[in-house]
């Protein structure tokens, strides 16, 4: 694009979304100018407890708040957008983003009463925009949601191309193919970096087409004339919406939606215009009780089995308004996440043994390329170096292998970690820092206030359970006016374990005792000593070790 990159160098730096699937968030920095590509989530691992989200750090963003010029969104998905809110509470970036992309976000804003305080520019394909020495292209690509894009990075150092989470999708459902030919055209400019979507690298050959799944609906409902259907996917697949509706219409089924997020995606798509819902067709969950049951398809949320989603309730009986039948057949329209299958199958469980028949083969189609569809953009694009994202370990140390076999040097293929500080040109491609990029917690409303001492904490809690000791000693005097009182907590039922718990009090009384006795024994001296020999007893007793709490109240 006529930039001069002779000896330029940029740098990249992934604040999130390398090593996992989630949390997808990268700064790159030419001097005084910084772009921000995505702002997501992730969902909390299982050993983070009581955690509800995990944000990107963005501590080097705020260090360096002055140079930030714009952010540009790939697509909607939640590890894409979720943590926009809580990144804009802080910085208050303009964003620069597709249509339906926009829609999803200004509902995030709006809840998070920020909408006015935002510039947001909605983009189309093929649009340049100019951040700061920045000029950044978007490229039509296919996914699991519409309005996904690709991005075309111009920078004094040469173009950085960054995929997106992309599939390659001749028969998309809704919307245009993927322009192969602007990224051949890019490959034949001269691409110095491209970042590739790394989440199905391990798959070879190509993803089938989102149609596909058109047609195993239709069959599911040709079926299963004379049941009621039940299907789960994920609320932002608004083309598996669309199919599912459209087999509604066609064998003449009335469609309920349930669950928050998948009536707020659908109505902000149907209102955009991304999905078509034939009259008549969609109706109130309170209406459901005015048609016959081989009449009504019901598309819910929990096909992940996430405990307080529409299927889990169904599936335990402790939804307010749907109850599970016997021949009911429930859908799960999606592949478990990695790290989600016991609960997935745990939901899949208890619908069965509930009379429902469930089917989830042949569903769901990914949204991420194979192989080959890698393969075809390193192809045309012809990059210098390859950057691997989106992705687990496994999935980046495979992609770069792929990029390796596309005759990429190995010495130009960098498998990165968040926070890594990647400085690149035509004659550098090196790690050259390290930024602060821990996942932030978020537990209601607390931000960044639940650290991993309070996680471990909460870990010891649930594995070994509370035990409180209460002593109150008297004033100036230090006499005890009583307890040692003892109170557990999911450590033993103290009904059945009398004797242990007196056993406790007397160690507790022998080591005040002691520690009484030294006239500068401070109360932290005296609750340390309560904990260490306690602890010692309860573990030697018992092969425990609770998490112990003296109190001490001075009267």
């Amino acid at each position: 694009m006529g930039i001069e990159k002779k000896n330029e160098t940029v740098k990249i730096i992934p604040l999130g979304g390398l090593e996992q699937i989630g949390m997808n968030i990268t700064a790159i920095e030419y001097g005084d100018d910084i772009i921000v590509v995505d702002g997501g989530l992730a969902f909390p691992d299982d050993d983070m407890l009581g955690v509800d989200l995990v944000i990107p750090d963005i501590t080097y963003l705020k260090d360096n708040q002055e140079k930030i010029r714009g952010m540009v969104v790939t697509h909607g998905h939640e590890d894409h957008i979720g943590a926009i809110p809580y990144i804009e509470k802080e910085l208050s970036i303009p964003i620069y983003t597709t249509k339906l992309t926009m829609g999803l976000i200004d509902y995030k804003l709006t809840e998070h009463g920020l909408i006015d305080n935002i510039r947001r520019k909605v983009v189309t394909y093929g649009q340049i925009i100019n951040l700061g020495i920045f000029r950044i292209e978007f490229i039509r690509t296919n996914h699991s949601i519409a309005d996904s894009c690709a991005l075309a990075i111009y920078t004094p150092a040469g173009i950085i191309v960054h995929t997106g989470d992309f599939k390659v999708d001749f028969t998309p459902v809704f919307g245009g193919v993927i322009d192969l030919q602007r990224f051949g055209e890019l490959g034949k400019k001269g691409v110095l970096a491209l970042m590739a979507d790394s989440t199905n690298v391990e798959r070879p050959g190509y993803t089938p087409s989102e149609k596909t799944v058109g047609k195993t609906f239709d069959h599911i409902f040709d079926d299963n004339r004379d049941h009621r259907l039940i299907i789960a996917t994920f609320a932002s697949n608004v083309d598996r919406v669309q199919q599912i509706i459209n087999s509604a219409y066609k064998y003449g089924r009335k469609v309920v939606v349930d669950g928050r997020s998948m009536v707020n995606v659908i109505h902000i798509a149907s209102e955009l215009g991304y999905i078509q819902i034939p009259e008549n067709t969609l109706i109130d969950i309170d209406e459901a009780k005015n048609y016959p049951n081989e009449k009504l398809v019901y598309i819910t949320t929990g096909s992940q089995g996430e405990n307080m989603a529409v299927l889990a309730r169904i599936a335990t009986s402790v939804h307010n308004k749907i109850s599970l039948i016997p021949g009911d057949v429930v859908i799960f329209s999606s592949s478990p996440i990695p790290g989600n299958e016991k609960s997935v199958y745990r939901v899949m469980n208890e619908l069965e043994q509930k009379g429902a028949r469930v089917i989830y083969h042949d569903t769901h189609v990914s949204g991420h390329a194979c192989q080959e569809e890698l393969k075809l953009i390193y192809a045309l694009t012809k990059p210098k170096y390859a950057i691997p994202v989106h992705g687990e370990y496994r999935h980046l140390k495979r992609h770069s292998e792929l990029a390796h076999e596309m005759g990429i040097p190995k010495e130009n293929v960098k498998i990165l970690r968040c926070g890594d500080v990647l400085e690149l040109g035509e004659d550098k491609f090196d790690i050259v820092g390290k930024v602060p990029a821990h996942g932030v917690f978020v537990d209601g409303l607390g931000v960044g206030d639940v650290g991993n001492i309070v996680i471990r904490d909460r870990q010891h809690l649930s594995e070994n359970g509370l035990m409180v000791v209460v002593i109150t000693l008297e004033s100036g005097s230090n006499q005890i006016l009583s307890g040692p009182d003892i109170v557990s907590r999911g450590f033993v039922y103290v009904r059945e374990a009398e004797m242990l718990i007196e056993q406790c009090k007397d160690v507790v009384s022998e080591t005040l005792s002691y520690c009484l006795s030294d006239e500068s024994a401070d109360w932290n001296r005296i609750k340390n000593s309560i904990k260490e020999d306690l602890g010692e007893f309860l573990w030697q007793r018992t092969k425990r070790n609770p998490m112990i709490l003296p109190i001490i109240e001075e009267v």
